[in-house]
């Protein structure tokens, strides 16, 4: 008799399919005993195929990746990410800043026109070293509030309530221990020193910073490149979406910060993206919508 374990899935259920056929002779128990197998299997193939789908996916995503990484990124650039970093002025690691840098940089190869966009920079440095890939002709706004984050909605989870409410007891710590970005008395002026003191500065790179609420302040008409959204909550990401999204270039995307960690973010995220068929989501460290 073959021993079904050393079969193939397909040919396993086959086999159990075959067995179980009603016969004068079968063994009610036996039988009994097939079907439920034969269930087992279908979930595993059905599991099989769901897996090998995902895997398929991930690695078309990580080969579109390593050809956006074979961006070289030049050595002033990667001295800007060395310094924001050594100052505290940014939360993300050394890979995503280059990750961010090398999608800027390829901007121009990919000939994909419109604007550079940070929405939500707290203490600059993302925003500083985008600046310092992009071309200094490419205009790029920063937005945010530069002073005390918005508090979240009902439409944010407990996740979110939670850390705002350490925030506003001042129990908040910044990067490496520093002062909350949101404590500090003139958040504006500090940023676009470190934009300065970095080699990037505001003005000689097209860079306007601009100072309110999402819903106060981004108001566009014209093609958006790319966008870094680091808007922690529902409502500031949902807001970004509403507003940037329609706008972007084809071969253009949106880099979403806060995805992985804020209940509030993720949810606009799912919500706005469901059943667009404008972008495609890539699930990488960060989560990229990439127009289509």
């Amino acid at each position: 008799m073959v021993d079904a374990s050393r079969l193939g899935l397909r040919d396993r259920a086959r086999m159990i399919r075959s067995a179980v056929r009603p016969s004068s002779a079968a063994d009610p128990d036996r039988v009994q005993e097939l079907q439920a197998e034969l269930r087992r299997t279908k979930q595993v193939l059905r599991r099989t195929r769901k897996d090998l789908k995902a895997a398929n996916k991930r690695l078309r995503e990580a080969r579109s990746y390593i050809r956006e990484g074979a961006v070289e990124l030049p050595p002033q650039v990667h001295a800007v990410i060395e310094q924001a970093r050594k100052e505290h002025l940014t939360y993300l690691r050394e890979p995503n800043l280059c990750d961010l840098a090398a999608l800027v940089r390829g901007l121009d190869a990919n000939g994909v026109p419109g604007l550079v966009i940070e929405a939500g920079t707290a203490r600059g440095g993302s925003a500083i070293v985008m600046a310092a890939a992009k071309d200094p002709a490419r205009p790029m706004k920063v937005y945010d509030v530069f002073g005390m984050i918005p508090p979240p909605t009902d439409r944010d989870g407990e996740d979110v309530h939670a850390r705002y409410d350490k925030i506003t007891r001042g129990e908040a710590t910044g990067v490496g221990g520093d002062r909350y970005y949101g404590y500090r008395d003139d958040l504006y002026e500090e940023v676009l020193a470190s934009f300065e003191r970095l080699g990037v500065p505001a003005a000689e790179n097209q860079v306007e910073l601009v100072k309110g609420l999402f819903e106060d302040t981004i108001d566009l008409d014209e093609p958006v490149a790319f966008a870094h959204l680091d808007g922690d909550w529902y409502e500031s990401t949902m807001t970004c979406l509403q507003r940037i999204a329609p706008l972007v270039s084809p071969g253009g995307r949106i880099v979403l910060d806060d995805y992985y960690a804020w209940s509030g973010c993720r949810t606009a995220v799912d919500e706005y993206f469901a059943d667009n068929d404008d972008f495609r989501l890539e699930f990488r460290a960060k989560v990229h919508a990439v127009r289509v």
